[in-house]
């Protein structure tokens, strides 16, 4: 029996800017990722494929910090993070530390499916990549004055501080000073699978080498058919620390905690307790679907089978 579809997605989290904003053509963003996604949902395709559509969608808007909006690191490079996973098979694919692919998360997919292996980094994923004949893109295309100009700020004085996420616009309704910038997807389709995806340029100023939570199962992202999905957007140690995705599976199935319970629980919980902000998006297996963070806002957008698309940014 067909079931109704649910797609949830986030698009980073922090702090509310305090200046006039202007905010449409964030929402008009979350959108266009919505729909690249509902419409596989809605002609039967699996929620793994609507959460890599619309991961792709955000991974091409320049708004974001993710594929062509990515943040540069210490040395003036890009180095991106990915990850996919299926509820139903619990199969996953992650990548870490590519430079030039245009789409991580579909490098993610393969990896998934062709690999043999769960996590691929730096030159070897880069020769998987050329493998499989994954889109690249020269240095000019990942880069932005905006993001250059923001390195350059927390350079000054040899500082070795890491920024949030990077500089978009003044106009941004999230401080983009004080704000993470990983985006995500999790959904569950008319057959009842669940699936996650995730992709990050990481934090402005980085060390080269540096990983977050976005490629690491259990912390960023997590799948299962039993329970839920999960994709997260936040302070990455924190959150590989205190193992986000995972803990609320295990809530969930251990405890018999409700999807809303436990992820507060691990985002106002285990997460705070370290010291960690963000949040995440999250579907159980019946459709219910949360989206807590503990910054001030958080990028998301919802849809349902048959329902209009919505999106948020504030509480």
């Amino acid at each position: 029996m067909d079931r109704s579809f649910v797609l949830a997605i986030h698009a980073g989290a922090g702090t509310i800017a305090t200046t006039e904003t202007r905010t449409a053509p964030f929402h008009e963003a979350l959108i266009c990722a919505l729909q690249a996604g509902e419409v596989r949902l809605r002609d039967g395709a699996s929620a793994l494929d609507a959460v890599e559509a619309a991961v792709v969608a955000l991974e091409d808007c320049p708004l974001f910090n993710a594929g062509r909006g990515s943040v540069y690191t210490r040395d003036q490079t890009h180095e991106m993070d990915a990850a996919i996973m299926d509820g139903a098979s619990l199969r996953a694919g992650a990548i870490a530390g590519v430079s030039d692919v245009r789409n991580p998360v579909c490098l993610a997919r393969h990896v998934l499916e062709a690999s043999g292996a769960v996590l691929l980094c730096g030159a070897g994923a880069r020769k998987f990549a050329d493998e499989r004949g994954i889109a690249r893109e020269e240095a000019a295309y990942f880069r932005s004055e905006y993001r250059l100009a923001q390195l350059r700020i927390l350079q000054r004085g040899g500082t070795r501080a890491m920024a949030l996420d990077h500089s978009v616009f003044e106009t941004a309704p999230l401080d983009e000073n004080q704000k993470y910038g990983t985006v995500g997807a999790v959904a569950l389709d008319r057959s009842g699978n669940l699936a996650a995806a995730v992709s990050t340029g990481g934090m402005t100023n980085k060390r080269p080498g540096r990983v977050g939570d976005s490629p690491i199962v259990g912390a960023g992202i997590y799948a299962n058919n039993e329970t839920c999905a999960i994709s997260s957007t936040g302070s990455g140690e924190q959150f590989i620390r205190a193992v986000v995705a995972h803990d609320i599976h295990a809530r969930m199935k251990y405890a018999g905690a409700t999807l809303q319970h436990a992820s507060r629980e691990a985002v106002f919980g285990n997460l705070a307790a370290l010291g960690g902000e963000g949040g995440l998006v999250a579907i159980d297996r019946h459709g219910n679907v949360a989206m807590p963070f503990n910054t001030r806002g958080m990028y998301r957008g919802l849809v349902r089978d048959g329902a209009e698309a919505r999106t948020y940014i504030h509480e």
